[in-house]
């Protein structure tokens, strides 16, 4: 965004961004997969493992094919696949707008506590191994490894706080930093001779046991594979609205299927089950050591940026979403301003609160996760039945990039796909030892909560006479 002061806030978001920038931005999906792939393995076995991240993968494909058709629908718009999800859906349901829009923004929104726990935990575990101390103020908990996933946080917010191109600068140097050990992960163990994969193991069960498990791994496995969508986000900031937001997500596909499988075969295969099963967490650090021997501070250093790259994306995407929230009355209006700058700050500090509170409470990078997933998915299974629906009640919409007629029935096949895992997954936290109750209710009442403002807001618009923008415009050529 610009860093030029000017006399009233700007009232839409510059266009500064290529394709390139927002498939950088989803380079954030493969670090991402650090949170989640030990315990994945522990839980699914290294095979189990590569083969569900794989399917899972296969599905944000379809999924995120969809939406190439819908952001050049709505080029305009920087609310993502939530509001594709509010437009699709707006004479039926306007409430959607609001649930679809908290649960899009939650996950994204909580990245920073969730990466910055983990990034306080392979801190602790390269260089501060002995520091163990932790106390506790009712809900509140502190340690070492969230002492420093709370400067990342602030970190974070403040570079998001100068502007995007700013912004942009850290997630191409940490982007580059990212390839260096998706280099070591993926390569190295094949010509390292310590590389077995025929002990890799498939620990899912056969029958409806097993079924379960494997749809409870898809649900968490959702938020990092699914998450290629960020591309669609920074739809109105890209130059060419409808080319580059197509080829960012395209890129994007294909880059991560190839990763998502292949490194739990390799980086799994070289650790071993046993170590990964000791811990889930942190065994890269003992795999960068054998690996690489005394480059492992360094490589530990490649790991920790890519954590900072999938965090700085966070808050950029999130912000945004919020942002689009406020502009279009479906929250709390004073959320959807720009300062003077083009940035959205009081989106950012409302970030930086949340990531705070929800940090020091639930802590484990896992919980957080399970908690977001639930509007995560949600939204997605909003936004591609939406697809149908604007399929249906907008025909003769311009659409620069209209698919082939089998997506129309193929959208409805993976929304019923995504409600079972949506289901199964919700309901099945013990499975993976990760969530439970309480991160359900934390879930349904923060989507609740979305709804009860958006009703709020709206009858205050009611009496003042204030009317919602129509998206017509959006959907006219570019």
């Amino acid at each position: 965004m610009s860093s030029e002061t000017t006399t009233a806030p700007p009232q839409a978001l510059p266009k500064k961004m290529r394709w390139f920038d927002g498939f950088a931005m989803s380079m954030t999906m493969p670090a991402a997969l650090i949170a989640t792939l030990g315990a994945s393995i522990s839980g699914l076995g290294g095979w189990g493992a590569a083969i569900l991240w794989a399917i899972s993968m296969i599905l944000a494909m379809g999924v995120n094919w969809l939406y190439t058709e819908l952001a050049t629908m709505f080029p305009n718009s920087s609310g993502g696949i939530a509001d594709y999800a509010a437009k699709a859906w707006k004479s039926r349901a306007p409430w959607v707008a609001p649930l679809a829009g908290v649960g899009y923004w939650l996950p994204w929104g909580t990245n920073l506590a969730t990466y910055g726990a983990v990034t306080g935990a392979l801190v602790q575990a390269q260089w501060f191994p002995e520091v163990d101390w932790a106390v506790s103020f009712g809900p509140i908990h502190l340690s070492f490894p969230i002492v420093v996933g709370l400067g990342v946080i602030v970190l974070l917010w403040g570079i998001n706080a100068i502007g995007v191109r700013m912004a942009m600068s850290f997630v191409y140097i940490t982007a580059a930093l990212l390839m260096i050990p998706l280099f070591v992960f993926i390569v190295l163990p094949l010509f390292s001779g310590d590389w077995h994969p025929g002990e890799l193991t498939w620990r899912l069960a056969s029958g409806w046991e097993g079924l379960r498990t494997a749809l409870v791994w898809m649900y968490i496995m959702a938020w990092t594979t699914f998450g290629i969508e960020v591309c669609a986000t920074f739809a109105p900031e890209y130059k060419n609205s409808v080319k580059d937001t197509t080829r960012a997500i395209k890129a994007a596909v294909l880059f991560c299927l190839g990763v998502f499988f292949l490194i739990p075969l390799t980086l799994g295969g070289y650790a071993g089950e046993a170590a990964i099963d000791e811990d889930p967490a942190a065994f890269f650090v003992g795999a960068f050591g054998n690996l690489v021997g005394g480059a492992s501070d360094f490589m530990v250093i490649c790991l920790i940026a890519s954590l900072i790259l999938i965090m700085t994306t966070s808050v950029a995407d999130a912000s945004r979403v919020l942002y689009n929230m406020g502009r279009e009355h479906v929250t709390v209006p004073a959320v959807g301003k720009l300062d003077r700058r083009g940035i959205p700050m009081r989106s950012l500090n409302v970030m930086l609160v949340m990531n705070i509170l929800v940090l020091v409470v639930l802590q484990s990078p896992l919980a957080i996760i399970v908690t977001g997933n639930l509007g995560y998915i949600l939204t997605h299974i909003l936004a591609v039945s939406g697809y149908w629906l604007l399929r249906k009640d907008r025909p003769d919409a311009v659409r620069p990039i209209k698919l082939p007629r089998f997506f129309t029935p193929l959208s409805i096949v993976l929304a019923v796909l995504l409600t079972v895992i949506l289901v199964v997954g919700a309901t099945g936290f013990s499975i993976t030892g990760y969530g439970g109750l309480k991160e359900l209710f934390i879930a349904l009442g923060v989507l609740a909560a979305g709804v009860i403002i958006w009703a709020v807001v709206r009858k205050r618009d009611q009496a003042s006479g204030w009317v919602a923008p129509s998206d017509e415009d959006s959907t006219s050529a570019h």
